[in-house]
């Protein structure tokens, strides 16, 4: 569920460990009932719903899970989620968006400060570290669905931004307004993503040495073990070396 910090690549190239199957089919969950609740239950008239289920069918989650899923947003009409952005400086002053659905905003606050607070950072207020990231929509292929130079004609000609080819994957980077148009017709040709949607990217990045790195990214992913939190974005900078490393 992380966003473009490249320890989202890490993640990818690890795979999804069968421990945090259920956890991350319980935050997708949570979004198509989100979405589901808020508008139609026809993902071809709802473009959140339909963003949440093709994310849910990228994680390989059962098609039962989802039709159930979108089920409870008619049976809990009283439970309702709060979709809400955490700003902060995470350890070595990494700059933080967090996103996360809850139906109880006291106790998501305070999960989330308590851990900024044990791994040295600062939770801060709206507009902390947002003006160092920018919106963008980000679609993850898996490189052996298409070679380097027919996904850059592609992206090209979808109108994408940019698309890179380094590491496992490509990503193919557009406009936040452009991304569903984009997303469409890449469709066209590829079936089956990593993933996609919108997401924070930083504009700068910070490196730091390995140990320090490893102490961030275990910063991130106690984060992301929250179960209110549905996304998380980081503006470190992970080289190929610690990534080669950190990947089996």
């Amino acid at each position: 569920m992380a966003g473009h910090s490249h320890w989202a690549g890490i993640k990818h190239r690890k795979g999804r460990a069968d421990e945090k199957r259920s956890k991350i089919f319980s935050k997708l969950s949570k979004e198509i009932t989100v979405a589901a609740k808020l508008g139609s239950k026809d993902p071809s008239m709802n473009p959140r719903l339909r963003s949440a289920i093709q994310s849910a069918r990228e994680a390989n989650m059962p098609k039962d899970n989802i039709e159930r899923a979108i089920k409870k947003s008619e049976i809990n009409k009283s439970l309702n989620y709060n979709s809400l952005t955490y700003e902060g400086f995470g350890p070595e002053k990494i700059a933080i968006i967090i996103e996360a659905l809850t139906d109880n905003k006291n106790r998501t606050a305070s999960n989330i400060r308590t851990l900024f607070q044990k791994f040295g950072g600062n939770l801060g207020g709206s507009g902390t570290v947002s003006h160092q990231f920018k919106q963008v929509g980000i679609i993850r292929i898996d490189k052996k669905k298409i070679s380097d130079n027919n996904i850059l004609e592609l992206a090209v000609n979808a109108g994408a931004e940019d698309c890179l080819s380094k590491g496992p994957h490509h990503e193919v980077i557009t406009k936040k307004e452009d991304f569903y148009k984009v997303k469409v017709e890449i469709e066209k040709k590829i079936e089956e993503f990593i993933s996609s949607g919108i997401e924070w990217l930083p504009i700068n990045k910070i490196s730091l040495n390995e140990e320090k790195v490893k102490f961030v990214l275990d910063f991130l992913e106690k984060l992301e073990d929250d179960d209110d939190v549905q996304h998380v974005y980081a503006n470190l900078k992970i080289d190929n070396n610690f990534m080669d490393k950190h990947s089996a």
